[in-house]
């Protein structure tokens, strides 16, 4: 098969969609791997070490024009659009749910589309565990950051200092987003509250961080209560395949203290907040009725060595699947890649996309 890795143009995307070590492996069971010219730069990755691996350096149009299967890292944007063709076979970030253009486009293009985001194992979700890591770890160091008075923060200190409290975050969700947020959290000294809508989880994080947190049921109640305390909020919360619950809603702005940070995690599935929309690195916050939002779509994006190299140890054995038995065969094979289809054939398959685009 011929495999396509195209560069990201998404504004401060750096990641890539495969290591050289990922494209050696390619070549090696037989395929062709076309490389976009500088794909791996802002990676710490050169042409030359995937000409060495065995790729062939393209440019983007015979890139798109001849790879079955194209390997990204984020979805296709707007100016992509047209390089998409009937049949191809695209793996990458889709979070579709909150795109219609893109689903639309998608399924008027005739593309095999398999999302990382939903392709479920053993009631995990492999591919998008290791950028929720990171992005659950940066949350509260984007916070803190955004906390400083000169940037419209509340100017409260995330550590604290003696005999003045630290500042306090209030962490929705206690999957892979939330308790790598609160290890940062913790880390860093903060009052660390979570709420979940389930005790599992919250138990798991009780005895893993014992009293340095304190955690609570997610309830209308109790989120307003904790909102009105909170000098930090991240949105943590994930629906697979579909819209994330919009659980803070504008009212609830006036209840919180001027200069609170919302660094809403979610927002690739349409985020927590009904305020929150996608921004990007170069401009990553607004302000709303005094609320600071941070809702940067791609924030591992802003570390990827650590991303690329983590992601792409995740996504080969699937990427090495789909490439020898074609999508077909490979969705009949294995249920993790069926959990990762969403639309085939002008069809939205994926249960919760199309739930979600008839409403």
């Amino acid at each position: 098969m011929i495999i396509g890795v195209a560069r990201e143009i998404k504004p401060r995307e750096y990641r890539v969609g495969l290591t050289p070590r990922g494209v050696k492996e390619l070549v090696r069971d037989g395929h062709r791997v076309l490389v976009e010219n500088e794909a791996g730069v802002g990676s710490g990755y050169s042409d030359e070490q995937y000409i060495k691996a065995g790729g062939e350096m393209a440019d983007r149009e015979t890139l798109f024009g001849e790879a079955e299967l194209l390997i990204k890292i984020k979805e296709p944007l707007p100016a992509e659009f047209a390089l998409l063709r009937s049949g191809q076979i695209l793996f990458t970030y889709l979070h579709l749910a909150p795109n219609r253009q893109l689903t639309e486009l998608l399924l008027q293009r005739g593309v095999t589309a398999f999302a990382y985001e939903t392709l479920e194992k053993d009631g995990e979700y492999p591919l998008l565990t290791p950028m929720s890591e990171i992005a659950g770890r940066m949350a509260p160091l984007i916070g803190s950051y955004y906390l400083q008075h000169f940037l419209g923060g509340n100017g409260i200190l995330p550590s604290g200092i003696a005999g003045v409290r630290p500042a306090r975050a209030l962490i929705i969700g206690a999957g892979t987003v939330g308790r790598n947020a609160v290890c940062t959290s913790v880390g860093l000294g903060m009052e660390t509250i979570v709420l979940n809508r389930g005790t599992e989880r919250l138990r798991l994080l009780e005895r893993e961080f014992h009293s340095g947190i304190r955690s609570g049921i997610l309830s209308d109640e109790l989120l307003l209560e904790e909102l009105s305390r909170a000098d930090m909020v991240v949105g943590g919360l994930y629906a697979r395949g579909g819209r994330t619950p919009v659980i803070i809603e504008r009212k609830h702005l006036a209840v919180m203290q001027q200069g609170a940070v919302l660094v809403d995690v979610a927002i690739d599935q349409g985020g927590i907040a009904a305020t929150s929309r996608p921004t990007t690195h170069d401009d990553p916050v607004f302000t709303i009725d005094g609320i600071i939002h941070y809702c940067v779509a791609n924030m591992p994006g802003a570390y990827p060595r650590t991303s690329t190299l983590t992601l792409t140890d995740a996504t080969l054995p699937y990427i090495r699947l789909l490439a020898r038995l074609g999508a077909d065969e490979a969705v009949r094979q294995s249920p993790e890649l069926g959990s990762a289809l969403n639309i085939v054939r002008g069809e939205i398959i994926h249960p919760a996309l199309a739930e979600t685009m008839a409403n």
